[in-house]
């Protein structure tokens, strides 16, 4: 099954001719495998070339997802009743580059699966969790207003708390929020917003670590780009008087340093701009805050990543689960492709926040250059003046 693979990945495009020959041996052996799954490295390599062969066909051609979904659903649909507990995380992700590559929204036999991936007993398996939360950030990006429309927000925000009290898995919860801030209509979370604030502070309380603090950090900045920076203040302030300035103290200009990756300090960058220039409660109420921010946002691009962790969190993944659990081996041929939730909204997260503070100095001549000299550092101060020539365009 090695060889099978390692020649589909080299021929690439050039296999397309010979799968439709392949695939139903592939799908026997499928089906063969799945009565008593005894060899593990076999069995991966066979979902490894199931996953390339749909990637590899359908890169040329999207509209043959729906081949291989004919093909997949049933003995796909068959382990998922008999729980072939080996199986069940590859056929989530299988299931999700299946998703992710269609381009016209959630079929209904998509939908009738979905209830079913919200079932408690799915997600007391630690190797299905993270299969589990793409193949659902693949139905939000895909079916947003049809999982509105069936009631389910709910469920999924029951698994949201169900990840978020795990320190294991608080990152994956938060990967399923930050799916439903880019994709649901803001009107269908506007009455669970607040529990969902609450909830988060409440875990930051009780059971705060370096990685929740990036995840919440992420999420912060999502939402004040999604929705807008006043309504994330509003939120804050509406759990708590005064709490986003200690929100702002304790968590943004304490720990946005130590945010990794490139797409998530993107959001960061830009979740900041947005608070910066487009929250009037950063120039009034929070004003003492506002040049500290801008000097944090600037050691964001220009310092390297903060990836210290206290001692006390090195083995904080390490959790006790009783009996036997199946390991999440990773599909390499069907992994998620690198998603940027700006979408090209922002290209340049430093020429953005120039061209925000530039058209937030029109609006009170004088004041923000006032603020900026008498409270960025010097180094800081020349980086900032560097993305203003680069936009070419000045401070009033």
């Amino acid at each position: 099954m090695k060889t099978v693979l390692r020649t589909i990945s080299l021929l690439q495009e050039s296999s397309i001719p010979f799968l439709p020959t392949l695939l139903p041996k592939l799908m026997e052996k499928l089906t063969a495998v799945a009565k008593n799954p005894s060899k593990p490295h076999f069995n991966h390599y066979l979902f490894e070339t199931l996953g390339l062969a749909t990637r590899i066909t359908c890169k040329a051609n999207p509209t043959d997802v729906t081949s291989f979904e004919e093909a997949f659903f049933p003995p796909f649909q068959e382990m998922l009743q008999q729980d072939v507990q080996e199986f069940i995380p590859y056929v989530f992700q299988i299931m999700s580059l299946l998703l992710e590559i269609r381009v016209d929204g959630i079929p209904e036999s998509y939908m009738a699966l979905f209830p079913h991936l919200l079932m408690p007993v799915l997600w007391e398996r630690s190797g299905n969790i993270p299969p589990l939360v793409r193949l659902l950030q693949a139905y939000l990006q895909k079916g947003a207003q049809a999982i509105a429309a069936a009631e389910k927000i709910p469920s999924i925000l029951g698994v949201f708390q169900k990840l978020i009290a795990s320190k294991a898995n608080d990152h994956e919860g938060f990967y399923l929020l930050n799916s439903l801030i880019e994709h649901m209509p803001e009107a269908n979370l506007a009455t669970h917003m607040k529990q969902i604030f609450l909830l988060l502070f409440q875990r930051l309380q009780s059971s705060k670590t370096t990685k929740y603090i990036k995840s919440f950090l992420v999420f912060m900045c999502l939402f004040s780009i999604k929705y807008n920076a006043t309504a994330l203040v509003q939120m804050v302030d509406g759990i708590q008087p005064k709490m986003f300035g200690m929100v702002l103290e304790k968590l943004f200009l304490q720990d946005v340093q130590k945010v990794s990756g490139h797409t998530e300090r993107k959001i960061c960058a830009v979740g900041i701009t947005k608070l910066l220039t487009d929250c009037p409660a950063m120039l009034g109420e929070y004003q003492a805050h506002w040049t500290p921010l801008l000097q944090a946002l600037i050691g964001l691009f220009e310092l390297p990543e903060d990836d210290s962790v206290p001692d006390d969190e090195h083995f904080i993944e390490i959790e006790d689960t009783p009996g036997y659990q199946t390991a999440y081996s990773k599909l390499v041929f069907s992994g998620k492709n690198t998603h940027d939730p700006l979408n090209g909204a922002v290209a340049e997260p430093k020429i953005f926040l120039a061209q925000s503070l530039h058209k937030l100095s029109t609006t009170c001549a004088g004041k923000i250059p006032g603020m900026i000299s008498s409270g960025l550092d010097a180094k800081a101060a020349l980086f900032l003046q560097g993305y203003l020539q680069a936009a070419n365009v000045a401070l009033q």
